[in-house]
């Protein structure tokens, strides 16, 4: 008798649909949390295993470079990202595939690269930033072999 009250007869395989969807998201939200691998998270008063206080924790176990001591080049291609523009070639901006997977998995669309120019090349060059949309930035100048977290 409750569920028409809730909805109409017509909508209620949707509404069924969308419980059921909760409910196993709830029920794997549990499972993780008493996994007895810990939290899904580290509380905010100690860095997660990994990180320094002052490193952010997606630069956790990867070399970092301050800002400041990139490269001129690079410095100038961050403040442009800042700006949101203008970028001087047509590849920067686009999405970063990152099929070496140097970089922390994520879906498609959550990198975006930007060409830091090289001096002396008369391409691209192999030095790149990466953003991600989560606020990393990363640096790479061997063209996507390693990369260093860049520091804020």
């Amino acid at each position: 008798m409750l569920p028409r009250l809730l909805a109409p007869r017509r909508h209620r395989p949707a509404l069924a649909g969308v419980f059921g969807t909760l409910l196993l998201a709830l029920g794997l939200l549990l499972a993780g949390c008493t996994s007895g691998s810990g939290p899904a998270f580290a509380p905010s008063s100690s860095p997660p295993r990994g990180a320094t206080a002052s490193a952010p924790a997606w630069a956790a176990d990867m070399a970092t470079v301050r800002a400041g001591r990139l490269p001129a080049e690079a410095r100038r291609t961050l403040a442009r990202i800042d700006r949101g523009g203008p970028f001087p070639y047509a590849k920067d901006g686009t999405v970063f595939g990152n099929y070496e997977g140097e970089l922390p998995r994520h879906r498609r669309g959550y990198y975006h690269e930007y060409t830091v120019r090289t001096p002396g090349e008369r391409d691209r060059g192999a030095r790149r930033i990466v953003t991600g949309s989560g606020g990393e930035i990363y640096y790479t100048d061997d063209h996507y072999k390693s990369f260093k977290a860049v520091l804020r």
